[in-house]
């Protein structure tokens, strides 16, 4: 039987199948997405689903996706609870959007 789940920082225990947050955000990863509603449907569904990890950084929006996530899983609802862990590396602050 393979193993479905596996130990963040040694000691959190999450299922392998996660929720990648970097396409949460508006066009070209920066900014608000164009329909912060369904942003926050989708992250209460994959939590619905079984969904304990979801990756982020705070170079997502910037600070969008983080922001999403609050405000469609805190505080947990009776049909979903909490994901378990969360990744975050700090990136360079940016003043404007990258260019095309």
């Amino acid at each position: 039987m393979t193993n479905t789940t596996f130990a963040v920082g040694g000691d959190i225990e999450v299922r392998r199948l996660g929720f990648g947050a970097m396409r949460i955000t508006g066009p070209g990863i920066w900014g608000p997405p164009r329909d912060r509603a369904a942003a926050r449907a989708l992250l209460r569904r994959a939590a619905d689903l079984g969904v304990q990890l979801i990756d982020t950084a705070d170079a997502y929006g910037p600070g969008v996706s983080e922001e999403l996530i609050a405000e469609a899983l805190f505080p947990p609802t009776v049909s979903s609870s909490l994901p378990k862990a969360a990744t975050n590396a700090p990136a360079p602050a940016a003043s404007q959007p990258p260019e095309s």
